[in-house]
């Protein structure tokens, strides 16, 4: 990626991890079961990011798309195992260490979209990862303020996004006005209202 070195996207991408850790190390034994996004409780919500990272090594190794996808269970709360937590940082900490091996993100990975360069698919994850803690904190009552320089990197790839969104993956976005914050803009970008 031209806008950011592979140091600084392995940089976002661990920021992003943390943001979004805290935010389900937030989550009360009580929510779990609450909505995060139409059709999704907390707990899918978590492991559909655990699913996520869990794809991370196999993928950065060469191994196609349609090759992980029928190893790997569907994101179910099943990832999430007895301690929700831990099964989230377990899977986090693969994908980061994967990423940070030895040129990693000089590779390309090959997802159902095709062949990807890995720090685009780090810069993906990044932004991911930084809605989706804003997803959790606002379902949980907890903070939804995001991490500026998280928001400012995420706008840079969601500035990249088709005008339609992207079926299946990213919602439409929002109309806001020119003058609204960054992390306004962003979540309008991605079809939510913050």
């Amino acid at each position: 990626m031209a806008d950011f070195s592979p140091v600084e996207l392995l940089e976002l991408f661990q920021r992003a991890q943390n943001q979004f850790t805290d935010r389900v190390d937030a989550v009360a034994p009580d929510q779990w079961e609450d909505e995060s996004l139409p059709g999704w409780t907390v707990g899918d919500l978590v492991a559909h990011l655990v699913n996520e990272a869990l794809w991370v090594p196999p993928l950065l190794a060469g191994e196609p798309y349609d090759v992980i996808e029928g190893r790997f269970p569907d994101a179910t709360t099943d990832l999430l195992g007895d301690d929700p937590l831990l099964g989230w940082e377990s899977a986090a900490d693969g994908a980061l260490a994967a990423f940070a091996a030895d040129d990693a993100l000089r590779h390309t990975v090959h997802l159902s979209r095709g062949p990807t360069p890995a720090g685009e698919y780090i810069f993906e994850m990044a932004t991911d990862l930084t809605v989706h803690a804003w997803d959790l904190a606002r379902a949980t009552g907890g903070d939804t303020e995001l991490d500026g320089e998280l928001v400012t990197a995420a706008l840079v790839y969601a500035e990249r996004l088709p005008d339609g969104g992207v079926p299946g993956l990213f919602d439409p976005p929002l109309d806001v006005p020119p003058s609204a914050d960054p992390q306004s803009r962003l979540l309008a970008r991605f079809g939510r209202r913050g």
